[in-house]
């Protein structure tokens, strides 16, 4: 489906094209949220705090332009606004903006948007339509529900910690922020399913989503099944698995390469291309779950062959005969890595300070209304005047606007 530009050239129109966000929430899982939003054409509007900003444009080092490299990573196609929304002529912008919004997003603590006289019954008054989208660490109620959240804590908290890292160390966290990036997604899914319901049965509704039910969530389907089945806790097991074996890493001569063999048919072609016939009938490894109960010793034996022989040897003669298994790369080869570039799962985009810069790519591929990386991560404020335009101000207004730090 197209329409025709200004220009005469025909437009494709993306899935959320039309949808306007109003988009209060800052630092990782709110933004990304958004922005997911806006690379599948919502119109995102971003209200930051005069003269401060999301807090995530002064993370770092590194610092591109004056920015910080998370912000620059999770705002782009979006427009920023500054206002108070402490002031009465604030609450009165915001509220004007509202009416012709179809998605609100917040990530205060719970209890803040209620203090500013935001909380949703407030809200549907002006616009029952709206689909607010609350982002907390643990949710709009329960015992838990004023605390700060936090990716480490929902880390911990959910006993994602607890499995990850190696037995004899002390738990260890994900290297990226998985429950925060997890959290955002549940937030876009959760958006879209209200706007969906909103065509099918009106009107607008709460969409409340938590770290930490993100965190327990993954944990349900593998860890807390299994604890509840045998009632044994789990183990830090590092790169392995807890119920496929062979699937982890090992050190090759020069680098460290992953494999993925617990199916038997895998592990047979395994033990041939290894020269280890012998395993293949050898009662502590004949099915995955007595190679899964004697895990350690089949991982020194298969390790003394794999350092053997360089990396690279060993990748291309698991792919021929089928096996899965890859490198663990270094981000400079990540980021050069042809399936990555063919993918287009790093966009160079223009920034107005940072110059030319790398943004990830948008995960989600559809065939007939992809979604558009249009626009950079934008200065705070710089879109101020143009929506207070759009609505209604003047230039006189919003002189007077700045001048009793309304924006």
């Amino acid at each position: 489906m197209s329409n025709l530009s200004r220009s005469g050239k025909k437009v494709m129109q993306q899935p959320l094209t039309g949808i306007k966000v109003l988009d209060l929430s800052q630092t990782v899982a709110g933004p990304l949220c958004s922005m997911m939003l806006a690379d599948m054409g919502a119109e995102v509007i971003k209200v930051e705090i005069p003269g401060r900003g999301d807090g995530l444009r002064h993370w770092g080092p590194p610092f591109l332009g004056g920015e910080g490299v998370y912000f620059l990573g999770l705002n782009r196609n979006k427009k920023s606004m500054t206002l108070n929304l402490k002031s009465k002529k604030g609450k009165e912008i915001f509220f004007k903006i509202l009416m012709e919004s179809d998605v609100l997003i917040e990530n205060f603590r719970p209890g803040t948007m209620e203090r500013l006289g935001l909380e949703y019954e407030a809200i549907i008054r002006k616009n029952p339509r709206i689909v607010y989208c609350r982002i907390s660490g643990y949710g709009q109620n329960g015992p838990y529900y004023k605390r700060g959240g936090y990716d480490l804590i929902a880390q911990g908290e959910s006993g994602i910690m607890l499995v990850t890292g190696e037995e004899e160390r002390p738990p260890s966290k994900v290297g990226i922020a998985v429950v925060d990036f997890g959290t955002g997604m549940n937030a876009a899914f959760g958006v879209l399913a209200a706007l969906l319901a909103r065509e099918k049965i009106g009107g607008g509704q709460i969409v409340d989503v938590a770290l930490f039910d993100t965190a327990v969530y993954w944990m349900t389907f593998q860890q807390i099944g299994a604890y509840l089945a045998s009632k044994k806790p789990p183990k830090r097991l590092g790169t392995a698995h807890p119920v496929a074996a062979p699937y982890e890493a090992y050190k090759t001569k020069d680098i460290y390469i992953t494999i993925g063999c617990s199916a038997d048919r895998n592990w047979k072609k395994l033990c041939e291309l290894l020269g280890k016939n012998e395993l293949v009938n050898d009662p502590r490894f004949i099915t995955n779950p007595k190679r899964v109960e004697n895990r350690k010793k089949l991982t020194i034996i298969l390790g003394t062959v794999f350092s053997s022989k360089k990396g690279d040897e060993w990748l291309q003669a698991l792919r021929e005969v089928g096996i899965p298994c890859g490198p663990i790369n270094t981000l400079d080869k990540v980021i050069s890595d042809p399936q990555v570039i063919h993918r287009n799962m790093l966009v160079e985009i223009h920034h107005p300070t940072a110059g030319s810069i790398k943004v990830p790519g948008i995960p989600v591929k559809l065939s007939k209304t992809p979604g558009e990386i249009k626009t950079s991560p934008p200065k705070l404020g710089q879109h101020t005047k143009e929506i207070l335009q759009e609505i209604g101000y003047s230039e006189e207004d919003i002189k007077e606007f700045q001048a009793s730090n309304v924006i």
